[in-house]
């Protein structure tokens, strides 16, 4: 793996985490200001953050 290679891959996951970060601050936001949404809100994290996760770690197969 070259040099470039490893920057692009921890550029990778810094994106993908940062991503991920956002939404489950967001929904920590939503849940506390609806918690009766609690449960569909935090299926639409799950779903989102495992979408999230899948890109990038397609994206580092293709670094």
């Amino acid at each position: 793996m070259a040099i470039p290679n490893i920057v692009g891959a921890g550029l990778i996951v810094i994106g993908a985490g940062l991503g991920i970060g956002q939404i489950g601050g967001k929904a920590m936001e939503g849940i506390a200001r609806q918690p009766e949404a609690a449960n569909k809100i935090q299926t639409a994290m799950l779903i989102a953050a495992a979408l999230i996760e899948g890109i990038g770690f397609a994206a580092l197969f293709a670094a």
